[in-house]
């Protein structure tokens, strides 16, 4: 029986190696799923997106281009970009970004991003509704190695951004100032897309 003709387990880690990895998603069914794998294991993530999540990633996205817009600070926004490193891992944010001067680094194709030959993005986004632990812990890890500049987090279920730097030495550290959109403070965004009156002093906060 063949890797395809076993049903798959969705929404959790299961051992395979990158063939066969490679072959499950390359099925139909999984065309709009979200595929990641690290350390031999795979999880293909087919839970319904909910409307928190469709709003947060909607919101977070629209914040950061009118930050960039107010700072004049060029970005590339890509969603849903796939990024792998051929044959050890691969990763899918909800949001990445390239900014500044590394604009003219972005990725342009239909396949995925092989960061063998492709720079990183500068900033990787994954909102979190049921995924809370996993986009903090494993995926965390993920962005570590493919070397990304910043890694968020959005809690849903929080309404708060998680934020963490990426240090030289390896690793990250949580951070409540974002060190790719110089200037922005997070907790200033704090539940600001639950309460559209928040607008006004996220504004003033962050000057835009």
């Amino acid at each position: 029986m063949s890797f395809l003709q076993t049903q798959l387990p969705t929404d959790t880690w299961v051992a395979a190696s990158w063939e066969e990895y490679i072959q499950a998603i390359a099925s139909p069914v999984y065309e709009k799923a979200k595929c990641y794998y690290h350390n031999r294991q795979y999880q293909i993530e087919m839970s319904p997106v909910c409307a928190n999540h469709s709003d947060d990633n909607g919101i977070i996205v629209i914040l950061v281009k009118l930050f960039g817009i107010a700072k004049a600070l060029p970005m590339r926004l890509l969603v849903n970009c796939s990024y792998g490193l051929l044959g050890v891992r691969e990763c899918q944010p909800d949001a990445s970004y390239y900014i500044a001067e590394r604009v003219k680094l972005a990725p342009k194709g239909s396949s995925v991003v092989y960061l063998d030959s492709n720079p990183p993005p500068d900033l990787a986004i994954e909102i979190a509704d049921s995924s809370l632990v996993d986009d903090r812990g494993r995926k965390g890890i993920i962005y570590e190695e493919i070397k990304v500049a910043e890694y968020w987090v959005v809690d849903v279920k929080q309404a708060e951004i998680i934020a963490f730097k990426m240090l030289a030495a390896g690793g990250s550290q949580r951070t409540t100032e974002s060190q790719v959109l110089p200037g922005l403070k997070l907790p200033c965004w704090r539940r600001v897309y639950s309460d559209p009156a928040k607008w006004i002093i996220l504004k003033s906060a962050s000057g835009f």
